[in-house]
């Protein structure tokens, strides 16, 4: 786990409006395309590199120094890196951290994920805030020059019309930790807190808690601290593919089905809405991010393409029924339209940067949705009374 050594090259970055940066490479020897996006966080670094949401996407962080604490598999959203390129400041090669299992630049090339590190990352993110979102070229393997790499972003498919979810949903059908063990919160203990608390392996965790709900969560993309999340706040969740049919899923008696985050266009999904469309007047749904976009075609509402979309763990969001705010963790580049929504869905939470619609709520059934992400990771915990929220509507519809 020492340093990098010599052997790392020039890398290039290079965008389709002929923007092009030049750095030093890191991760994998490979030339990859996608959107290239922005994260304000100035931590989760891996949590943002395992989102199944990041699918066909570049990132690069605003935070200068990435990669200080390492990487730890504990903290993967996902069994698998799904940017296709990072981009950062400046690379942190040996991390100080007790839960480092490796540095951030072999996770990379385990992953086969190319970096870019001495980019200006805030020239470039002032770029894509003034001209909107692009295609770009990360290349690290020396295999396209400055024009080439352009060249290559010009031709890469956009991310409108993409369907990533067929990419990342799950094959197969299964029950999210039934032992219990995956679900579990770490914590220190601190004798001043009268809690209730388990020890395994030397680790201490609150107590997890008995199932109170059975519940059929889609599978868009879905993020493991989601998964967590609904377990601690008592649910047994079914995992299932993005294909599977309203019929089936309401075959299995649910007291709840959840729709989750995911990746790419949601106007692409038709053969999702039209499945959606069946359960919403059927059972309480809950929705978070792509399953709040779904949910809003599902409604007959529509969507569109963020100028260079929100993602970061500083997004201020109102509820219009309390007046209260919330700092929110966020990772988007859709939003629904607000104008298209019929008149029996409200909007109950709005972006308070620009005003997108955060949050909305069937007037006649127990259907509710937010944009944001409760579960943080990384981010805020300011939302995580939505779980709570989705076992109360439960509890009112049985």
């Amino acid at each position: 786990m020492g340093t990098m050594g010599k052997e790392r090259k020039k890398a290039i970055l290079a965008l389709e409006d002929g923007t092009v940066f030049v750095g030093t490479s890191f991760g994998a020897a490979t030339t990859q395309t996608g959107e290239i996006c922005f994260n304000t966080s100035m931590t989760g670094y891996q949590e943002i590199l395992t989102d199944p949401s990041y699918r066909g996407q570049l990132v690069t962080m605003t935070c200068p120094l990435i990669g200080n604490y390492g990487v730890s598999r504990a903290d993967a959203e996902s069994g698998t890196v799904h940017v296709r390129g990072f981009v950062i400041e400046e690379l942190c090669e040996i991390p100080s951290n007790w839960r480092s299992e490796m540095p951030l630049h072999e996770y990379l090339l385990e992953a086969g994920v190319p970096g870019i590190e001495g980019v200006d990352t805030r020239a470039l993110t002032k770029r894509l805030r003034f001209a909107g979102a692009m295609r770009a070229t990360l290349c690290n393997d020396g295999s396209l020059d400055a024009a080439a790499a352009v060249e290559a972003a010009r031709r890469s498919d956009p991310m409108e019309g993409s369907d990533f979810v067929k990419e990342v949903t799950t094959p197969d059908s299964y029950h999210w930790d039934p032992s219990g063990t995956e679900s579990r919160r770490w914590t220190i203990v601190n004798p001043s807190l009268d809690e209730v608390l388990e020890e395994h392996d030397g680790q201490v965790y609150h107590s997890l808690g008995d199932t109170k709900y059975r519940i059929v969560a889609y599978d868009f993309g879905i993020k493991r601290n989601i998964l967590r999340s609904l377990r601690q706040h008592g649910f047994e969740v079914e995992v299932v593919n993005s294909r599977t049919p309203a019929s089936e899923v309401l075959a299995r008696n649910p007291d709840g089905i959840f729709l989750s985050n995911g990746p790419g266009d949601p106007a692409a999904l038709g053969y999702i809405h039209s499945e959606i469309e069946q359960i919403v007047a059927k059972k309480p749904v809950f929705g978070i991010c792509l399953g709040h976009q779904v949910l809003a075609h599902a409604f007959g509402g529509s969507t569109f393409k963020l100028k260079f979309g929100h993602r970061g763990g500083n997004h201020p969001v109102k509820d219009l029924r309390s007046g209260k705010i919330a700092i929110t963790a966020q990772n988007h580049g859709f939003a629904a339209d607000g104008d298209s929504l019929p008149p029996h869905v409200e909007v109950t939470h709005i972006n308070l940067n620009d005003g997108t619609v955060e949050g909305m709520r069937h007037r006649d059934y127990p259907v509710f949705s937010v944009q944001y992400h409760p579960e943080a990771a990384p981010g805020p915990n300011d939302a995580s009374y939505f779980f709570e929220e989705f076992a109360n509507l439960i509890d009112q519809s049985r």
